[in-house]
């Protein structure tokens, strides 16, 4: 009887793990509007939206160069900074995305 019970137990924290692992990743593209706009669009692989998912623009010395916030549409619009800089999207411990200037698209 405490080999079944043992077994039962296995079978809920496999099934929980399982879950885990079927998880949504985080996914940020990062687009050039013109020469002085960039508008970023951050989401999940469960094609779910990321509205209010910190979204900073951050220099290579990493200070914050643009603080924000993802909008209700999951979009943030910045201006270009002079400096050189990556994007950084961050929902959470394991959902983090970072984008370097270099591969945001051009106009």
């Amino acid at each position: 009887m405490m080999l079944r019970s043992l077994n039962a137990v296995l079978l809920v924290l496999c099934a929980g793990f399982s879950a885990s692992a079927l998880a949504h990743n985080p996914m940020c593209e990062c687009k050039a509007i013109d020469a002085e706009q960039i508008k970023c669009t951050g989401g999940f692989s469960d094609g779910s939206g990321a509205p209010g998912v910190t979204l900073d623009v951050i220099g290579y010395d990493e200070t914050i160069l643009v603080p924000g916030k993802l909008g209700a549409d999951s979009t943030l619009t910045f201006k270009k900074p002079g400096a050189e800089f990556y994007v950084l999207f961050d929902a959470g411990p394991g959902h983090v995305v970072e984008i370097d200037q270099a591969d945001i698209e051009a106009p």
